[in-house]
């Protein structure tokens, strides 16, 4: 019965990382003042060409109110799961990064997991105490699914911000990814802090 606890937080925990990697866990979206659009683009235009050139450009847009337009359009969106973020990684051919990140939020969290499940479930003998030994040294590693979290978010707010200029407004949106994934690092904690790995002499 004193095993109940902590096999349900396991359980739960597993049941929250399979959405926490594949659900969207953030989204970028930019979109850009169509007034300012225009401005800069006359602007670009007018800059190739003469002083008549430009005198005629400026005339034609108060004419035609380009500068008095209203409302924005959407320039930029980007939304990306954990493991969508491995695959655009790879794709880029950046393999390292992508197989670190598959390494340490995906792998690393579910084997430790189902670890902790095995423990819990076996009696003790030989294979009970290597899986303790195995468990305390995965245990070192347990902040680092959360710094992926935060590799991926300064990814893709670093991709955006080099492909956009000053007329983009950026807006971000953590997505449920993000929270499934924040949820399985709080009951991920709670199930180690639950379960007491047994030294071998004891």
């Amino acid at each position: 019965m004193r095993l109940l606890l902590p096999i349900t937080t396991i359980l739960i925990a597993l049941a929250l990382l399979l959405p926490g990697v594949t659900q969207p866990v953030l989204t970028l979206e930019g979109k850009i003042d169509k007034s300012k659009l225009a401005k800069t683009g006359i602007a670009m235009i007018a800059d190739e060409g003469d002083r008549h050139t430009r005198s005629m450009l400026m005339m034609a847009s108060s004419m035609l109110g380009l500068d008095e337009l209203e409302g924005e359009i959407s320039a930029y969106k980007k939304t990306r799961s954990i493991w969508g973020t491995v695959n655009e990684l790879a794709n880029n051919k950046n393999y390292l990064v992508a197989a670190l990140v598959a390494l340490f939020s995906i792998v690393v969290p579910a084997l430790k997991l189902l670890m902790q499940l095995v423990y819990c479930l076996i009696p003790m003998n030989k294979l009970k105490h290597i899986l303790g030994q195995v468990i305390q040294g995965l245990s070192k590693w347990s902040m680092v699914d959360v710094f992926v979290i935060a590799l991926i978010v300064a990814y893709l707010a670093g991709n955006a911000d080099g492909q956009m200029g000053e007329l983009i407004n950026m807006h971000a949106e953590f997505g449920t990814g993000f929270w499934y994934f924040t949820g399985y690092c709080l009951f991920a904690i709670a199930a180690s802090s639950l379960i007491k790995v047994t030294p071998k002499n004891s």
